[in-house]
């Protein structure tokens, strides 16, 4: 599991979450997650995000999805720019997990230990994330806490 430097317990327990809800971080012979696509291939190299096009039989659709977080092609794009990114390394998809975690309002949640809520604040974000509206296989909250907990991270006792 990743541990991002001057980055708080919670928060890094709640990344590594999302790597094992996405089914990333698990896949053998990744780097943590970090260079996999969806559908769980590896890709080499962290210039830039893959660009592969992975049809999911499952869903009849296509995916760019790639990474730890699995990031599409048209988001990294967007936030590369946003956030001065140089490439696809793991530090960067970090950064873009981070800030669509601020964007959904769920860091002071996860400070706090309110990971349920976080999770449902994040949902949109993340297609594996019970309350996601992506048509996808999601998974529970209580699994997903367990995770949490798993890594680390820390629940609010009230």
């Amino acid at each position: 599991m990743a541990r991002l430097q001057g980055v708080p317990t919670n928060l890094n327990a709640f990344l590594d979450m999302i790597g094992v809800s996405e089914g990333t971080s698990t896949v053998a012979d990744s780097d943590d997650g970090y260079n996999v696509v969806v559908g769980g291939t590896l890709f080499e190299g962290y210039d830039d995000h893959p660009r592969q096009k992975v049809f999911i039989p499952k869903y009849s659709i296509y995916s760019t999805a790639a990474g730890r977080y699995q990031i599409l092609e048209h988001y990294f794009d967007a936030y590369k720019s946003r956030l001065d990114l140089p490439d696809f390394s793991p530090e960067s998809q970090d950064k873009i997990a981070l800030q669509l975690i601020r964007e959904c309002n769920a860091t002071s949640l996860i400070a706090s230990g309110k990971i349920q809520n976080a999770i449902l604040a994040c949902s949109s974000r993340w297609a594996s994330f019970e309350g996601s509206l992506a048509g996808q296989h999601t998974n529970s909250v209580a699994s997903l806490l367990e995770a949490y907990k798993n890594a680390g991270g820390e629940l609010c006792q009230s």
